[in-house]
């Protein structure tokens, strides 16, 4: 086995990668702040595009290393950081979010199925029952984009955010459960797919075995977060993962491998209605769907590398990030609150990720000193 060096190891590893990520975050807001005002209506200097364009890659980047290594799907955080943000229309973040998502997941795919932490199997079922709901939902956002009112999308928002927030705190508490279920009962119908494996895992360096129950559930589940999904331009990863881990007792780095398999095939079926609307615009999306080759190489080899108390713990930072980002905008639509201003948003970002870090830290040392008693 080959030696591991210091900083390739946890907690090094995945704090290097959180923050590369701020950096990076950072580096392509700045962009887009300092580029040049359009010279003229309807014209744009070529400087201005050139940074938008690099702003955005390195954006993407940032968000797709975080989103792997959680298994959300990038949509999860590129959608709301552009609705917050930026004034683009809605039907084009939301198209846009959906590559985002499709691509992270494409990317990591085949290093996780070639490093069998994602289950091929148990994600050719599911992706057929996520790619029907997502197709249903994206084809119900445009359809209603024009015609829906601002209340209703209000509160699908704010309540969305609170859900994610009680799956964070669920999370948090939920520990040694989360991290590896306990089946007690599969079921003949999960039986009868062959949904249970092995895997090796790189943090401890042994081979482990898992099953799988309550498949129905599961197959509900995927499908109800497709329709979410596809209908706010998330890709759905976010809830995705809970419903693998806390719905087909999948452990929890498993479900956070296979929800980017399943979101990266998935997806590719609820862009079309985004494409025949007129929401997808090629040059747009370019910077985004490259910055996701580059990020999603990365985070899939760290998340197959890292503790799986360490992909909670970032599950959970970014959960409440996206929590955050859906209630105020919720709350904003409804009308109780005012615009958040950008700067909050990012300080939310960077105290959020500050926060991971050093629980990642503690949770290493605490490790490090039960070995050692």
């Amino acid at each position: 086995m080959k030696p591991k060096t210091k900083y390739l190891s946890s907690p090094w590893l995945e704090s290097i990668i959180m923050v590369g990520s701020v950096i990076l975050s950072f580096g392509g807001l700045g962009l887009l702040s300092l580029a040049p005002r359009p010279v003229a209506e309807g014209g744009m200097a070529n400087t201005t595009i050139v940074m938008i364009l690099f702003g955005f890659f390195l954006l993407s980047v940032a968000i797709a290393m975080i989103s792997v290594i959680a298994g959300i799907g990038g949509g999860v955080i590129f959608t709301p950081i552009m609705l917050a943000f930026t004034g683009v229309n809605s039907i084009v973040v939301r198209g846009t979010g959906l590559i985002v998502a499709m691509f992270s997941g494409l990317i990591s795919t085949g290093i996780f199925i070639k490093k069998r932490i994602g289950n091929y199997r148990l994600c050719l079922i599911l992706t057929l029952s996520q790619g029907f709901g997502a197709l249903a939902g994206a084809t119900l956002a445009v359809s209603t984009a024009q015609s829906t009112g601002a209340t209703g999308e209000g509160l699908l928002r704010a309540g969305l955010g609170f859900i994610l927030l009680s799956l964070a705190v669920y999370f948090f508490f939920g520990r040694q459960k989360i991290e590896w279920p306990a089946i007690r009962k599969t079921g003949r119908f999960t039986k009868w797919l062959r949904l249970n494996g092995y895997y090796f895992e790189e943090s401890v360096g042994t081979v482990l075995n898992y099953e799988v129950t309550r498949a129905p559930l599961g197959i509900f589940l995927v499908f109800a977060v497709g329709i979410i999904g596809g209908f706010f331009g998330m890709g759905g990863g976010w809830a995705i993962t809970p419903a693998l881990n806390l719905g087909m007792g999948i452990p929890l780095k498993l479900a956070a491998a296979n929800s980017g398999v399943i979101l990266g095939i998935g997806s590719c079926v609820s862009v079309w209605p985004y494409v025949f609307a007129g929401g997808i615009i090629p040059f747009f999306v370019l910077p985004w769907l490259s910055g996701q080759v580059i990020g999603g190489f990365i985070g899939s080899y760290v998340l197959a590398r890292i503790k799986v108390r360490a992909v909670r713990l970032i599950l959970i930072g970014i959960m409440v990030f996206t929590s955050f980002g859906l209630i105020t905008r919720g709350l904003e639509v409804l009308g109780f609150i005012g615009r958040v201003p950008p700067a909050i948003q990012v300080l939310v970002f960077v105290v959020t990720i500050t926060a991971v870090i050093i629980a990642v830290f503690m949770n290493a040392r605490k490790e490090k000193k039960s070995h050692a008693d």
